[in-house]
């Protein structure tokens, strides 16, 4: 086949599968790097081939039960919805992390449907970190109260599963200048400890509700000491960050460390510097569904790859 013809096959693939609406963009971690695979063409060849592998879990954010504004008035009505696109899931996961904001206003009812909702996942094992607003209280008596037990109440805590080292750390109790979240001298140093401990051929995935890189400062998306983190991980081959807050898909590769947010399961917000500032964007009705979801991961059959995959609830 002439590499033209190959061409023009790709490209009406890709259409066919535009039809349909698209699903989100596959990213591929090869030798630490990750690409980009747009899912309008998942009839080519190399979307066959990385979309392989071993489920590993599912990344769900930003569930703000509780909210109640005109961005979307019915949040329990999408997370349901998104729960049940998870447990409708082909491949199915071995457990799931969220990534903060739980609850809007950290309020026990709030935390109460959470977990009534949350425990429709057809999954043994739920994985959290909090949010600022898991936190409002300051302490976060309500948040601990329910998901403090993995970390014993300190919010950070590390496990293995399947060959990966799963790394939960916390940046919304201290915030810095600019509303900057913070992980503080204590968790860099049990971060650093808990660390060593891994051989630099070990896959590391770490979880924090906002940004371990600075999106955009005058907006407070990023964490202000996040560097340091950083050094502690640069000499594995494969580390995947995953993040939440900001409600949209942000993407950045830094050397052998792939950093990416995730949809929210309640209401988008918009991009960095578009507007007066963050917070709940409001979309048409038809919309809305298009910018939340969830993000699944996989092992890839390359030895210590991980691939991602963006599924919005439309």
């Amino acid at each position: 086949m002439s590499s033209q013809s190959s061409i023009e096959q790709t490209r009406r693939g890709a259409l066919k599968c535009l039809a349909f609406g698209g699903a989100g963009t596959l990213f591929v971690l090869s030798g630490g790097v990750l690409a980009p695979v747009n899912l309008a063409f998942g009839a080519a060849q190399n979307y066959q081939a990385a979309k392989a592998g071993t489920p590993l879990f599912v990344q769900i954010s930003d569930t703000h039960i509780g909210f109640k504004a005109d961005a979307n008035p019915d949040v329990a009505g999408t997370v349901g919805k998104t729960i049940d696109l998870v447990n409708a899931m082909r491949d199915k996961p071995a457990f799931i992390m969220h990534t903060g904001d739980i609850t809007h206003l950290s309020k026990p009812e709030e935390f109460d449907l959470a977990a009534q909702l949350l425990s429709g996942l057809k999954v043994t094992e739920l994985h959290t970190v909090p949010g600022e607003h898991d936190v409002i209280d300051g302490p976060g008596a309500e948040y601990f109260k329910r998901y403090g037990k993995p970390s014993a109440n300190k919010g950070y805590y590390s496990f293995d599963h399947n060959g990966v080292h799963f790394v939960a750390l916390v940046n919304v109790m201290n915030f810095k200048a600019n509303g900057l979240g913070a992980l503080g001298s204590d968790q860099l140093q049990w971060l650093e400890e808990d660390l060593k401990a891994r051989t630099a051929s070990t896959p590391i995935v770490v979880f924090a509700h906002m940004p371990l890189w600075t999106i955009y400062e005058p907006w407070g998306w990023g964490t202000g000491d996040a560097d340091q983190a950083i050094s502690y991980l640069k000499h594995f081959g494969s580390v995947t960050v995953l993040n939440g807050h900001i409600h949209q898909i942000v993407q950045k590769v830094e050397g052998n460390i792939t950093f990416h947010t995730a949809r929210s399961m309640a209401y988008p917000q918009p991009t960095a510097g578009d507007g007066p500032g963050p917070g709940p964007l409001k979309v048409a009705s038809d919309l809305l569904p298009k910018m939340l979801g969830v993000t699944s991961v996989k092992i890839a059959p390359m030895p210590g790859a991980l691939s991602l995959t963006d599924t919005p609830l439309a």
